[in-house]
This record gives structure tokens, C-alpha cells and sequence, in this order.
């Protein structure tokens, strides 16, 4: 997917999940899949998330950490969840897209930033932040109980973005432990009927390919399903054939969202 479509994903993620608000209208609703939080603070984060990049598009430096990110004191529970708030939170969190989308389309798709990767520009941030929403949006989703759905193509991108961040070299340094992933014969498919990628754990490295080739452990479903189960958000729709301790290993050591 193309920048521009990743800047104009954010916006239409963001109005989706607004909607979610509305239907749902319940603020102080837990949400499972971000134990500790309720539907208004995930939100919030959702929204200081995509001021916190509207500030590095701009500068190209990350604000301080507490600055936008920081949920906790926002609707700590049921009773300030009137229509009204419902309303101002579902405006809030598009019009903080909407900005974030007008900021990385002046900046454009190839200005540095500061970020933990090689050469990472604003075309990262457009994706990432698209696809932040996207997996927010179907937390919020969930735990209100009203549908949600995702064009395949939206969600076979997240999956290749999951493949790519998940296995950065960096990650080894930050977390030694992730070297433990690394054996003969792990090998994991995940196959939907768009795309199937292959996780291969048996050199140096985690590595990843686009292949339908066979694999110690091939998880099937559709694409959506695949994304959700990746971020361990919903299990019931896939199926698993071959090692399953080697799948819960893998999604117990390479997670993040």
C-alpha cells in the first residue's frame, strides 16, 4: 500500500471507530484484549497516538512520552459517560486523524524521523499509524459487541507490517531472550486466501517470505482472522494444523500492539 493510501486509511479507521462509539455509547465498557483500560481511555490513547505522530511529522522528534500518550485519568469509570461525552470523544478522535493525515501529506512520505529502525521516515509513521487505528478500532469494536470488518487488502498489509516489525535485528538486543525463538525445523504458515507467509526460525534470525510452503505449524482463515489472531485479539475463526506449542511460543515472544 502507497502512503498516500496509509494517510487516508488513518482517517477512514478513525471515523469507523467513532462510529463503533456511537453505536456502542458504553465509555466505561472493559476492553479484554488492553486489560486495565475502558473503551474511553483506549481511545484517548488511540488519539494521543496520533497527536504524539502529528508532533514528529512536524519536527521530525518525538515529544516527551507522557505528553499525549498517558489515558489513565480519562473516564476512570461509567460516570461520566453521557451522550455528550460520547460525542466529544468520537469528534476528538477524528479530528486528531484528520490533522495527523494533513501533517504527513505537507511533509510528505520521505523526511527522517527518529525511530529505532534503519532510515525510518514518515512513510513508516503513515503506516504505523494507520495500522495502530485499525487494530484499536477492533479492540473497540469487541468489546462493545458490534461487527467489524476490513478490506482484505488493508488487513494482508498489516500482516506484512507485522512480519517486517516483528522481525527487526533490534529486537535481539532489546530483548535477549527472543534468541530462545531460534531453532531446526521452526517453521510457521500463516495462509489465507489472498497471500500465505512463512515465519522461518531455523538460522541466525527471524526471517519471513511470502510462500506456501509447508511448515512445522500452518494456521488458515481468512485474512482478517489471520491479523487478529497475529495481535492475539480473536482465535475462534482460524485453524491450526501441525505444532501448536511452537504457534503459542511464537506469538508469546514476538508480540506488540
Amino acid at each position: 500500500m502507497e502512503f498516500e493510501r496509509h494517510c487516508a486509511l488513518i482517517v477512514e479507521q478513525a471515523e469507523l471507530l467513532a462510529g463503533h462509539l456511537s453505536e456502542g455509547k458504553e465509555l466505561g465498557t472493559a476492553v479484554p484484549s488492553c486489560p486495565g483500560w475502558n473503551v474511553g481511555q483506549l481511545v484517548r490513547h488511540v488519539g494521543g497516538a496520533h497527536r504524539e505522530a502529528t508532533a514528529i511529522a512536524r519536527t521530525g522528534e518525538a515529544p516527551p512520552d507522557d505528553e499525549f500518550r498517558d489515558p489513565t485519568h480519562w473516564y476512570a469509570d461509567a460516570a461520566g459517560c453521557t451522550d455528550e461525552a460520547v460525542r466529544d470523544l468520537a469528534e476528538w478522535i477524528v479530528d486528531g486523524a484528520r490533522e495527523l493525515a494533513e501533517a504527513l501529506r505537507t511533509a510528505g512520505p520521505d523526511v527522517p524521523i527518529r525511530m529505532p529502525i534503519d532510515e525510518p521516515t514518515t512513510r513508516f509513521t503513515a503506516r504505523r499509524m494507520a495500522h495502530e487505528t485499525v487494530m484499536h478500532r477492533a479492540d473497540t469494536a469487541l468489546a462493545l459487541g458490534v461487527p467489524y470488518e476490513l478490506d482484505p487488502e488493508v488487513a494482508t498489509d498489516g500482516i506484512d507490517e507485522w512480519m517486517e516489525l516483528g522481525a527487526l535485528p533490534l529486537h535481539f538486543e532489546v530483548h535477549p531472550w527472543m534468541r530462545e525463538l531460534l531453532a531446526p525445523g521452526r517453521t510457521l504458515r500463516f495462509a489465507a486466501p489472498e497471500q500465505s507467509w512463512v515465519v522461518d526460525l531455523t538460522g541466525d534470525a527471524i526471517r519471513w517470505r511470502h510462500s506456501a510452503e509447508p511448515a512445522a505449524v500452518t494456521v488458515r482463515g481468512a485474512v482478517t482472522d489471520l491479523l487478529l489472531h497475529l495481535y492475539k485479539r480473536r482465535d475462534e475463526m482460524i485453524e491450526v494444523d501441525g505444532d501448536k506449542d511452537l504457534l503459542e511460543y511464537y506469538r508469546e515472544r514476538v508480540s506488540f500492539g
